[in-house]
């Protein structure tokens, strides 16, 4: 009796964590209604489907495929930019390992058969460039 009420609770934890730290394009959109009303249909369509288009601000960015894993700053003669690096972590034969949000919480890449994988390396997913606010160009790789 004690083990089955152990094991539920035990699920129940589980899943809240995992419901509490995985972020899709729907829950950004459902925490944010507002912006994304403002947006056009073809915007709208692009952000549910995960994708970011040239002159999309950050906030559109942002609710399409969450906060970045990285943020790096290029500075040139002709202005500053700001890249949002999004990745992913892979085993070294190429396995992914997990899909972004999870580090952002725990700092680890999340492995189903123990934490710690020795063979792991981080591989950019999509990167985001943005230059006052505004998308100008993204690197992401062909599917």
């Amino acid at each position: 009796m004690k083990t089955s009420k152990f094991v539920l609770l035990f699920a129940a934890a589980l899943g809240l964590v995992l419901a509490v730290g995985c972020s899709t394009p729907e829950t950004r959109i459902q925490k944010n209604p507002d912006a994304f009303a403002r947006l056009t249909p073809a915007q709208q369509d692009m952000i549910r489907k995960g994708q970011v288009g040239v002159g999309f601000d950050e906030s559109m960015v942002r609710l399409a495929l969450g906060d970045p894993d990285r943020i790096r700053t290029r500075l040139t003669a002709a202005g500053a930019t700001v890249s949002w690096i999004y990745t992913d972590w892979e085993a070294d034969y190429g396995r992914p390992l997990y899909r972004g949000w999870y580090h952002r919480y725990w700092g680890e890449p999340f492995y189903p058969y123990y934490m710690n994988y020795p063979a792991r390396h981080a591989r950019e997913r999509t990167r985001v460039t943005l230059q006052d606010g505004k998308v100008i160009a993204i690197d992401q790789e062909n599917p």
